[in-house]
């Protein structure tokens, strides 16, 4: 599949969303210290507001992946970013459509950590 293709492009928001939403695929969660500390009811808040998020547009993702998202919990800016490494994590994936040989890490954080 051509990377640069409409069909490449929705394979991986379909992945993206799965993995994103239902926990479905390859992959690892990762908690920033500041969201971490905000308490585990600040944490479930975060959790849930990415597994709900559909605000995807052209400011936050222009390439149609689903890979990036922002809102607000208890008045702090969080963002989440789905990033796409090969198998053993020594690398980026050759090809983040392919779920056989892509291990997405999916980043909370505060905007305030970036």
């Amino acid at each position: 599949m051509d990377r640069h293709s409409q069909a490449w492009r929705e394979q991986v928001q379909r992945l993206n969303d799965s993995y994103r939403t239902q926990g479905v695929g390859k992959g690892s969660l990762v908690l920033s210290v500041g969201v971490r500390a905000a308490g585990q009811e600040f944490v479930a808040a975060a959790l849930a507001a990415v597994r709900e998020f559909t605000a995807f547009g052209a400011d936050n993702d222009p390439y149609g992946e689903h890979d990036f998202g922002a809102f607000s919990i208890e008045g702090e800016r969080v963002f989440f970013k789905i990033d796409y490494y090969d198998l053993v994590l020594c690398g980026h994936s050759a090809d983040a459509a392919d779920p056989e040989q892509t291990h997405r890490v999916l980043t909370v954080m505060l905007a305030s950590e970036y």
